[in-house]
């Protein structure tokens, strides 16, 4: 069997973005995995998901942007194309930006009009046709014939959609329930759903509840086997030897298996959490002297026994049997609404970020944010994602200043809501300058338009009706807390999220 053609993609691809119906955005993207070779589906897939296997090439927007013309006829293979990125990312060391240049002159040579379009989007994660990874988990279902939740459940355990798709369409429904919870092997992190204050959490967590206080840490999930323990971020990217004293307290526990879901922070002398950038500076470097503590809320699997549907009240009676209070993140079992606000305020007071309201009926839904977990902060807040920015004027002119930020829509674009330049330090005005540059696409006046992949949290004091934004909203008063590098720009905040917040319908 022939291996498919990169055209192929792009002409799906082109498809896709040219409809708003997600049946017909499904039927399209199962039609190509259908003809797709096993050999090549993995690939298939995360193209369709507008993503490379590589998370890493090294290649930039100058370099794209000085690709040479397109090709007359179709020729590259979707192997070949991943072949050349493997390539790149494998680049180091002095020249090696020439010779990334070079391979892409490689490819874009031999790419049609439509391939160096999909081209572009892939590498600069940019490719606006709304099959995002929930839309490819849709058609691998369609064209497979395996039920749609057993297809999410597998995509979560495993923590990629590619060889759920394998396994789907060679094996069927017994291939894809072959995925499990496996030691060693991270696992989409459970996400919370927000909620404007700690009774509206309850009302929507249900009964009964249990509150954790919400550290201003970095996520982390722990995995155990013996004398190894490997640690990941919540993005699945190992950071084991940069967090040794996370590994001594776990391997301290002296148990055969264990996954373990929590944080770190860098504490003070006094025991409070530290500004978070220290925190994420530590975990994202091998620099720092302070070692970050963790602190566990969950616990997955333990000496041979999956617990991922077990309901969270049983998790925490065996987390509890496991860890000291000293490595637990505090926890109040409460359906009291009074006794429930005493304590968030309590952890406010303490400097952490607020609270995260539980359903201990409910199992750990991998991947997912629902409303068994909600959490609650003192102030309004969102992740929200930096589309553009403006050049600034003044005090500020020389950096670029004034963010436009975006929500996350169904389609797999986004929505903005607003521009803020308020709460930027001079500090924080010359990295993001430096960042904004890394990831200009175009620039049209005083404003850089960008590929959209920084997320920023942002307080505001509000939400308002506006005719501005096509999304029918706008932040009051928004201000920059701090820049995610954390998170990518699939975990940011949905429109539906914040409509939610301001009590607007469509």
């Amino acid at each position: 069997m022939e291996r498919m053609l990169l055209y192929d993609v792009a002409l799906a691809s082109s498809a896709v973005a040219a409809t708003s119906s997600r049946l017909a955005k499904r039927d399209l993207l199962a039609a190509v995995l259908t003809r797709a070779t096993a050999d090549d589906l993995e690939i298939v897939v995360c193209y369709l998901s507008g993503e490379l296997r590589q998370r890493r090439t090294g290649i930039g927007w100058a370099t794209l942007g000085s690709a040479p013309e397109a090709a007359a006829e179709p020729s590259l293979s979707v192997a070949e194309v991943d072949e050349e990125f493997e390539r790149a990312s494998a680049v180091a060391g002095s020249g090696s930006a020439a010779r990334r240049a070079e391979i892409v002159s490689r490819l874009f040579t031999r790419a049609t009009p439509p391939e160096q379009r999909l081209l572009r989007g892939l590498v600069a994660g940019d490719l606006r046709q709304g099959a995002l990874d929930a839309a490819v988990l849709d058609a691998v279902a369609a064209a497979s014939g395996v039920p749609l939740a057993l297809v999410r459940r597998a995509a979560m355990l495993r923590g990629a959609s590619g060889p759920v798709a394998v396994a789907a369409m060679s094996g069927g429904a017994d291939a894809v329930a072959a995925f499990g919870l496996t030691v060693g092997q991270p696992v989409r992190p459970m996400l919370a759903a927000s909620a404007p204050d700690v009774a509206a959490a309850m009302d929507k967590a249900g009964t009964p509840t249990c509150l954790d206080v919400k550290l201003d840490g970095v996520r982390i999930q722990v995995h155990q086997e013996g004398d190894s323990v490997r640690v990941f971020t919540r993005s699945l990217d190992e950071i084991t030897d940069r967090l040794p004293g996370v590994c001594a307290v776990v391997r301290s526990l002296a148990r055969a298996s264990l996954i373990l879901d929590g944080e770190v922070l860098v504490l003070d002398s006094a025991g409070r959490p530290r500004p978070f950038q220290e925190t994420s500076s530590r975990t994202a470097s091998h620099t720092g002297t302070d070692e970050p503590v963790p602190f566990f809320f969950d616990v997955l699997h333990v000496d041979g026994e999956d617990l991922l549907d077990a309901p969270l009240a049983a998790r925490l009676a065996t987390l509890d049997g496991l860890l000291p209070a000293a490595h637990r993140v505090d926890r109040r079992a409460t359906d009291d609404p009074v006794a429930a606000q005493a304590f968030f305020d309590d952890a406010v007071a303490a400097g952490q970020e607020g609270v995260v309201v539980k359903a201990l009926h409910a199992g750990y839904d991998a991947g997912r944010r629902g409303s068994a977990w909600v959490k609650v902060k003192p102030r309004h807040t969102l992740d929200l994602v930096v589309l553009a920015v403006e050049e600034g004027s003044g005090r500020r002119r020389g950096w670029l200043s004034n963010i436009h930020l975006g929500a996350r829509d169904a389609s797999g674009g986004f929505v903005m809501l607003g521009k803020t330049f308020k709460g930027m330090t001079d500090e924080m005005l010359a990295k993001q300058t430096e960042r904004f540059l890394a990831l200009e696409v175009s620039r049209s006046g005083h404003v850089v338009h960008l590929r959209p992949e920084q997320v920023v949290e942002i307080a505001f004091d509000g939400l308002q009706r506006s005719t501005r934004y096509p999304g029918g909203l706008a932040l009051r008063f928004a201000r920059v807390l701090r820049y995610r590098d954390d998170l990518s720009a699939d975990d940011a905040d949905t429109i539906d999220t914040v409509r939610d917040l301001g009590g607007v319908t469509r």
